[in-house]
């Protein structure tokens, strides 16, 4: 693989999608948005997870990895702001995998597909040499012109996400330590998150929601995602990062730092959403910076850069 970050390989790939026709939106969103004629548009997008670069099958039990599976492209519905309604799944398992693994993983995503109504229309299934290869993908529905795109930020926006942060990149260093009893609750963050659906739906009604994307890779990485595709820049206060009285008291016994979780360990599947300040989306949220004009990443309150997770690098 050459010694690019998994941003830039998107970027190459990008330069070759081809154009459609008409007024669809392609690479660069958490979905790709196709217009339709009854008024609404339509939501695709598709993930991979891969054993050993996304899991560890001996840390997680299938039931566990079906959830996420699923959750992890639900998300991604509900930071376009549209209501989720069929997935796809495709496995790619080792001959030697036990059927009761398949069972139980599959119960998993039937557990979080009925939460959010949403079915289970298809897929592919084929055998893999030696480990487990899992891609969903996910359509959903948002009224006709209204997803909530990258693109979009203005300056003067404030910044704001749902949730707190940091809970499930705690849970991964619990996870990782072999000390998944000092805190089930954060470890459980990361096995099974919880879209932000509902959320989505609301914001995605305001029309002084501008911008908004789910936190996948952390808040430094996705961020920076929102500011390139808008040509604009933002000032973070890293002092107001909502962070959870079990993140702060874990981060005091193992003497860890959590802003660097917060800000750079992703896999919260929170929203991170830029508006006008005077919006009133009728969700719990927190501000954590303002849109600038400067197309500059400024982090207030901290001496040093935050980053999230990219593939492909060190």
């Amino acid at each position: 693989m050459p010694k690019i970050g998994e941003f830039e390989l998107i970027d190459q790939i990008r330069k070759f999608a081809t154009q459609p026709q008409y007024a669809a939106i392609g690479i660069g969103d958490d979905c790709a948005v196709i217009p339709q004629r009854d008024g609404l548009d339509t939501l695709v997008s598709t993930d991979m997870l891969i054993e050993g670069t996304h899991f560890l099958k001996e840390d997680i039990t299938p039931r566990q990895l079906g959830w996420k599976s699923a959750a992890v492209n639900i998300s991604d519905i509900a930071a376009m702001g549209g209501k989720p309604i069929a997935t796809f799944l495709s496995l790619a398992l080792p001959k030697a995998l036990p059927e009761t693994w398949v069972q139980e993983f599959m119960e998993g995503y039937r557990d979080i597909s009925q939460k959010y109504c949403v079915a289970l229309l298809g897929g592919d299934t084929t055998c893999s040499p030696d480990r487990i290869c899992i891609n969903v993908a996910v359509l959903g529905t948002c009224p006709s012109g209204t997803a909530k795109l990258r693109s979009a930020a203005r300056p003067g926006d404030v910044v704001c996400v749902t949730g707190t942060l940091g809970d499930s990149a705690a849970g991964l260093k619990l996870i990782l330590s072999n000390d998944k009893a000092a805190s089930p609750q954060l470890v459980q963050k990361h096995y099974c998150p919880l879209p932000r659906v509902q959320e989505g739906l609301l914001l995605g009604s305001c029309p002084g929601v501008h911008a908004m994307m789910d936190i996948s890779d952390g808040v430094g990485s996705d961020l920076r995602h929102i500011l390139k595709e808008s040509g604009v820049g933002a000032v973070i206060d890293t002092d107001s990062l909502p962070l959870s009285a079990e993140l702060q008291s874990i981060c005091r016994e193992k003497v860890w730092d959590p802003k660097q979780l917060a800000l750079s360990g992703g896999e919260d599947y929170e929203l991170l959403f830029t508006m006008a300040p005077d919006e009133k989306p009728g969700i719990p949220y927190t501000v954590i910076g303002r849109i600038a004009k400067d197309p500059a990443l400024v982090w207030k309150g901290s001496s040093r850069d935050f980053d999230g997770y990219q593939c492909f690098k060190e």
